[in-house]
């Protein structure tokens, strides 16, 4: 394993990243929609990738360590590290763009999850306020079309009328 594969990954999880930014901005267009009725797919599609991006970090941080040893650093090296401690040539600036990034899609990523926490916790919120103020005692109209008093006693109808 060398700098080429890591390389390759380094897109792969890239690639990964920018799915994830649709998957959150797809959630948040059915959120600001009221499409609630397709939420629980969108989450669970955004679980798959975040699942796929786990795997995709392991195996990153399994070939940054074997590319550490095979510069001389320590094996237990970040990406960061390695871009700081890489022999001359293009590889640095190369894993530095990676890194980059890598970085301002998870930014992107923090931004999109914050905000659609903070959809569903305004909606979670409505709901409640809603249920609360629903007004419990349900009222019958007399003649002149105002509500009267609560429904609780039986009433008696006269069918000779």
């Amino acid at each position: 394993m060398g700098a080429n594969e890591l390389s390759a990954l380094l897109w792969r999880e890239r690639e990964l990243l920018e799915l994830l930014v649709f998957k959150l901005e797809e959630e948040q267009l059915l959120l600001q929609g009221g499409k609630s009725r397709w939420l629980q797919h969108a989450t669970r599609e955004v679980e798959q990738v975040l699942n796929l991006v786990r795997e995709a970090g392991l195996g990153r941080s399994v070939e940054v360590a074997a590319l550490a040893t095979q510069w001389g650093t320590q094996e237990d090296s970040t990406l960061r590290e390695l871009v700081a401690n890489a022999p001359t040539g293009p590889w640095g600036e190369i894993f530095a763009a990676h890194l980059k990034a890598m970085g301002d899609l998870t930014a992107q990523i923090k931004e999109l999850r914050d905000s659609n926490e903070r959809f569903i916790r305004n909606a979670a919120r409505s709901t409640q306020e809603t249920m609360a103020s629903a007004n419990v005692s349900a009222k019958t109209y007399n003649a002149s079309g105002a509500t009267g008093t609560p429904v609780t006693n039986a009433r008696i109808f006269d069918r000779n009328l």
